[in-house]
């Protein structure tokens, strides 16, 4: 049975906070996490060019354990260039077929050019084929928490049953900036050249003096041009991902008006300090009827500014939960929504030993038990 309790002073959300002309659009505090707007966010779609976070996440894991170098270097196969060269009309970065290219320059023109032949060198270089990578890619992004997005190549050109969640992309772009701080630096990046071709970055963001930095851009026929982006101003940042717009000019001023909202429109609060007693979970068979429940650490929301009301935060664990508990012992979490979004989920954990109760205060939980179940 799942149980929740909902603490004082919080009411339930009835509405968005913020509209916008994108289909499915996610955005976030990079520092808490706390999910700050959210549309539609969890229906799966074509990635297009925003599959490449994955490929590039795939590259950075590799180099951060030590299987790759920057100054390794790759060989552009026939299949890399067919499929990705000049000859392909898509993005490229016009290498040359059988030319030996640095790892470091193949994650620039992904970066910057978007560039598909660079992305199939990176994923034969690594893998094999292109089609061992993208099964390590879909491998890797469930290792990292991403539970719905499956991946079939490395470049996101059309592929049955290639789709991502903008929900999901959007933790996949924080997770790069946390774990890879000397990778993310290249997503900054204004231009690139290589074969004597000079290209600019695809991200609009970057040109808007927002305070943008990152991340990736893309455009399908099915889903329309999307964009993870991120912006930093004053020691705050943000993520968002957003799809389902009708141009790139929207795909730009969507985008920028998101990011900046949430800038300006939310304030970080702490809910609860270290070690602070949240709430009380259930006990069966207890020598007490219910256990005192903490997070780790202290518990820090960025809330909107107006609409203070649009909050609810519940203690949500599946119970009652058998004693004997011991202190430490994982409970449950805490969820808090903005809106009618889930913004934030908190493990929680006993934050007292409950110890076996005796034999008659066991009885009485059974038959309150059964009482229960009674009722359902």
């Amino acid at each position: 049975m799942i149980f929740g309790s909902t603490g004082p002073g919080w009411s339930q959300a009835k509405s968005q906070l913020f509209e916008t002309r994108a289909k499915q659009a996610v955005m976030l505090d990079a520092e808490t996490g706390t999910i700050l707007y959210s549309k539609d966010g969890d229906k799966l779609i074509p990635p297009a060019s925003l599959a490449k976070l994955m490929t590039m996440e795939v590259v950075f894991h590799a180099l951060k354990v030590g299987r790759l170098k920057m100054d390794d270097t790759f060989a552009v196969s026939k299949n890399a260039w067919t499929k990705g060269g000049a000859k392909s009309g898509g993005s490229t970065m016009f290498a040359k077929v059988n030319s030996e290219i640095r790892v470091e320059d193949l994650i620039k023109a992904v970066i910057v050019q978007s560039a598909n032949d660079a992305c199939i060198t990176l994923a034969e270089g690594i893998a094999g084929t292109e089609e061992n990578f993208a099964q390590l890619m879909t491998e890797r992004a469930r290792q990292i928490g991403l539970k719905q997005s499956v991946f079939k190549n490395s470049n996101g050109l059309p592929a049955e049953g290639q789709l991502v969640t903008m929900n999901e992309l959007v933790h996949l772009g924080r997770h790069i900036w946390q774990e890879y701080p000397e990778y993310y630096r290249f997503y900054s990046i204004r231009e690139f050249t290589w074969n004597k071709i000079t290209q600019p970055n695809r991200n609009p963001l970057l040109g808007m003096e927002i305070g943008a930095d990152g991340m990736k851009t893309g455009f399908t026929d099915a889903s329309g041009y999307a964009i993870v982006g991120s912006v930093q101003r004053d020691g705050h940042r943000v993520f968002a991902a957003m799809s389902g717009m009708a141009s790139e000019q929207e795909r730009g001023e969507e985008a920028r008006k998101l990011l900046e909202w949430g800038l300006r429109a939310f304030e970080k609060t702490q809910l609860f300090e270290a070690d602070e007693v949240i709430g009380e979970a259930k006990v069966f068979g207890g020598a007490k009827s219910g256990v005192a429940v903490k997070a780790k650490g202290p518990i820090s929301i960025f809330i909107p500014l107006t609409n203070t009301d649009r909050l609810v935060a519940r203690i949500v664990y599946r119970g009652p939960i058998a004693a004997p508990v011991r202190e430490g012992t994982p409970v449950g979490v805490l969820r808090v929504w903005i809106g009618d979004n889930m913004s934030q989920e908190t493990p929680l954990y006993a934050a007292e030993t409950v110890e076996l109760g005796s034999l008659q205060q066991r009885a009485l939980d059974a038959v309150g038990e059964l009482m229960v179940g009674w009722l359902r």
